[in-house]
């Protein structure tokens, strides 16, 4: 647990803030920072604080039930029982520090806010002054390993062929004169994502004609539709080449007939566009050498939505940050849900999807993946979607 490298990239963060140390909290898994940055297995039934500080060992404070946990921690472990013991332990590891906890001040991004109320409150009341991790979970939590980039990759790949295997399928069951409908495709994507030795956390979005203009539409008995001619359809699908892997997450879009109308082209061709300008923008100030973050690119997407005249139906941030979570603790692009100023850093990864929701009539999103790497950013799947599927249904 908290390997070597991982404590010096957090003392070397630590200094670039000026702070005294990084104090993680978790209880019942409410933090998943902790348990990615600890490298912690099983379930904490426990309250267990652990301090990082910016020079010298660090510290935990485990419950004498769960020492077992922290058994090969590469510092000092101080046990409590009682409540009292537990503050008394507290106030003499942290009084009169600066240190960093997942607290985000009046939720400002919620990803980033892991910490209860309470708990923050009693670090204060034991001498602490308490600033955002930010910075470090950034640099430290949402960082891929090698290991995890190449999970990611193979997955996108894979993603990509479910995707456009999805969507002959429809055009095979409409050249057969059948009937395809939502559920019927989404439970064709899962037992295909299961043989491409693929693992979800939920079912894939399938959504057709009105339905897509629902940005995390699910199909139900009593809601699903017939997929026709004439239909956009949004194929939203996420999975991992393992339970704990980084996932990949893409949005592909079709239309049901040769040639889409002139609206439907033109949205999509706002999305696309929006989404290929933030991987410009990015790619153009790395280069530079400028600061970017979630934010900036977030805007950046926007003016193009707006400029195509969308600006009331992009109803959601332009993308999410990706680790061990699919939404994870990361930057987020988003100056919109939430104003995410946080840099970003080489090695994070994050999703770029924006979308246009017409209501009552359709929508369109399209999504690829970012890395970013210290030369610059890696799109996954490497042949993201560039024009509008046409599925030639006249036969069925």
């Amino acid at each position: 647990m908290l390997a070597p490298e991982t404590l010096e990239r957090v003392r070397r963060v630590l200094g670039e803030l000026g702070l005294d140390g990084w104090l993680l909290f978790d209880f019942h898994g409410l933090n998943p920072v902790a348990t990615r940055v600890l490298g912690l297995g099983g379930l904490a039934t426990r309250r267990l604080f652990v301090f990082l500080p910016s020079t010298g060992a660090p510290t935990a404070v485990a419950h004498r039930i769960e020492l077992h946990r922290v058994h090969h921690f590469p510092g000092e472990v101080r046990p409590y029982a009682s409540w009292r013991e537990l503050e008394r332990e507290l106030s003499h590891l942290v009084s009169g520090k600066r240190v960093a906890m997942e607290y985000s001040p009046r939720d400002g991004v919620p990803y980033l806010d892991r910490v209860p109320a309470g708990v923050v409150e009693l670090v204060r009341a034991s001498g602490a002054e308490i600033v955002s991790s930010a910075e470090l979970v950034t640099a430290v939590a949402s960082r891929w390993s090698p290991e995890e980039l190449a999970d990611h990759r193979r997955a996108a790949g894979l993603l990509r062929q479910v995707a456009l295997a999805a969507f002959e399928r429809v055009r095979d069951w409409c050249a057969e004169a059948s009937k395809p409908t939502e559920r019927g495709l989404q439970r064709w994507v899962q037992e295909a994502m299961r043989r491409a030795g693929l693992h979800a956390d939920a079912s894939p979005i399938v959504a057709a004609g009105a339905h897509s203009a629902n940005a995390h539409h699910q199909p139900t008995e009593e809601s699903d539709a017939v997929i026709g001619p004439g239909d956009v359809l949004l194929l939203d699908l996420w999975a991992g080449v393992a339970k704990d892997a980084v996932f990949a997450d893409q949005t592909w879009m079709a239309y049901l007939g040769s040639t889409p109308p002139a609206e439907e082209a033109r949205v999509f061709d706002a999305v696309r566009e929006a989404r290929d300008r933030v991987v410009a923008v990015l790619r153009d100030r790395w280069r530079e050498g400028g600061p970017v973050s979630g934010a900036d690119l977030d805007d950046a997407a926007r003016r193009v939505i707006a400029d195509a005249g969308y600006a009331d139906f992009f109803v959601h941030r332009t993308g999410h940050s990706i680790d061990r979570e699919l939404h994870g603790s990361g930057p987020h692009l988003d100056n919109f849900e939430t104003h995410d100023e946080r840099l970003l850093r080489a090695g994070i990864g994050f999703s770029v999807e924006p979308g246009v929701y017409l209501p009552g009539r359709f929508g369109m999103r399209s999504e690829i993946n970012v890395v970013l790497h210290e030369e610059g950013p890696e799109v996954t799947p490497p042949e993201p979607q560039r024009g509008l599927v046409c599925l030639d249904v006249s036969g069925g």
